[in-house]
């Protein structure tokens, strides 16, 4: 059956992109004489009953494509809830969920999935669906059993002798940068201005507008001595220069000349008897002196 140009272009694209980086555990193969004779090969996934076989899937596509879907079915025997014993596949990517965007690739990856998480609620094998529910052991073992007579071949496919895509990914920029060193900046690089540092405004501390007052003096200053009544206003005119001293500091007078001065001042002479005891003190003077003149003048006589 011949097939419109369109579709025999986009199958071309296909089958070759398959080729050069195929996906992991899916490989194709085609015939000389018919390039429409298309079969796809998957691996048995690890960790599944169908580990270390082949299977392989017919594919016959139609006008149609990629608008309907081709159709597929396993030609090797398998023991899966969603495929019959005529090999035909359950599955929804080949029926209500297709798309014209999807294409060969897409259709094998679905099929190894569905080997890995079989559906048994849309069982095509109702044998295969009733032992996954009620006892997946003997489901494995049954499995196990029909993979390795029926897909499990002596020889590796040769089609799995190309890498796959994933296995031929080049390094990614990250890891050859941690590989290598970086290279050494050029001069070019070098002489790119440098941008100026961060301007920086200096922190300014206030000072107080007048300095902290001198610690007070210990020293009394003297006042200067004044004849007379003027010691008085000399007095009132050191006011000042006994605050500075304190409160608590009394300052001597200094020596005045004339006794009026003193009596201006209130401050009593030197030689001024103690206060309370002037008048006694002055009497009994007179008294000693007069005492002592009387008894002279009796020597005297009697010496005469």
């Amino acid at each position: 059956m011949s097939l419109p140009p369109t579709v025999m272009r986009r199958l071309m694209r296909e089958i070759t992109q398959l080729k050069k980086s195929p996906p992991e555990g899916i490989r194709i193969q085609t015939s000389e004489d018919n390039m429409l004779d298309l079969t796809g090969i998957i691996e048995g996934p690890e960790g599944t009953p169908y580990a270390g076989g082949y299977f392989r899937v017919k594919f016959s596509f139609t006008e149609e494509f990629p608008a309907a879907p081709p159709k597929c079915w396993f030609a090797t025997k398998i023991f899966h809830p969603n495929v019959s014993n005529a090999g035909e596949i359950c599955v929804n990517t080949l029926k209500k969920d297709w798309k014209a965007t999807y294409g060969i690739e897409h259709i094998l990856v679905t099929v190894k999935c569905l080997l890995i998480y079989p559906n048994p609620e849309s069982a095509l094998d109702e044998e295969a669906g009733k032992l996954l529910l009620e006892d997946y052991g003997s489901y494995c073992s049954r499995a196990r059993l029909i993979t390795s007579v029926h897909a499990t071949p002596r020889v590796r496919p040769v089609e799995f002798n190309t890498p796959a895509a994933s296995d031929t990914t080049p390094p990614t920029p990250s890891t050859s940068a941690s590989a290598s060193p970086a290279p050494a900046p050029t001069k070019a690089v070098s002489s790119a201005p440098t941008p100026a540092p961060a301007f920086t405004l200096p922190i300014i501390t206030r000072k107080s507008a007048s300095p902290a007052p001198p610690p007070p003096t210990t020293h009394a200053l003297p006042l200067k001595s004044s004849p007379g009544s003027n010691a008085a206003q000399h007095l009132g005119e050191n006011d000042g220069a006994i605050g500075l001293v304190g409160k608590d500091r009394h300052i001597s007078p200094s020596p005045l000349g004339t006794a009026d001065a003193n009596v201006s001042l209130g401050v009593p002479p030197a030689n001024a008897p103690v206060p309370g005891t002037g008048t006694k003190a002055v009497k009994r003077a007179a008294t000693g002196a007069a005492t002592s003149g009387a008894e002279k003048r009796k020597k005297a006589l009697k010496r005469l």
